[in-house]
């Protein structure tokens, strides 16, 4: 298994859209509101690779994870970590994020956020699990109550070495 930036040869469009609505399956009628993967389409996915930085993971031929960065002013922040189905639980979602620590260093950026669902309990223990900590309770907008978490990864500063 390969993981590869997106960049302007990438053309699997339909794929990579079929990817995230079937690994975000699982949150139909679980979370509210629904999933902004719902409103993505294949113009909007390439859009999103032309602003934030964008990997994919290929086993043999078929796309099985993908993710995207976003620089923000204290952070980098991770959007659509979506792994297939049948891929999860097999450490690709470990290796995206590791991905995404290499990428924060490189920008110079001490931490790493994402948001996840308040539903999405096992994704909250799972994101602990690798290193990050609940920060905020937040709602989207005409919602009264909570309707996910924020959560952050503090990385390790750079070593020196003299």
């Amino acid at each position: 298994m390969r993981i590869v930036p997106l960049d302007q040869t990438f053309t699997r469009w339909d794929e990579l859209l079929a990817l995230i609505l079937s690994a975000f399956a699982s949150m139909n009628g679980r979370i509210a509101p629904p999933s902004s993967a719902l409103k993505l389409t294949t113009a909007s996915l390439a859009e999103k690779a032309g602003t934030e930085i964008g990997h994919v993971a290929i086993d043999g031929e078929k796309l099985v994870g993908c993710l995207f960065l976003r620089p923000e002013a204290d952070c980098l922040y991770v959007g659509k970590l979506a792994v297939l189905p049948e891929a999860q639980g097999k450490g690709l979602g470990k290796r995206l994020l590791t991905i995404a620590e290499e990428t924060a260093a490189a920008l110079g950026l001490p931490a790493l956020r994402l948001e996840t669902r308040i539903e999405l309990t096992d994704n909250h223990a799972v994101f602990a699990a690798w290193g990050f900590s609940r920060t905020a309770e937040k709602a989207h907008p005409g919602f009264a109550r909570t309707t996910f978490v924020e959560m952050r990864k503090v990385l390790a500063p750079p070593i020196c070495v003299a």
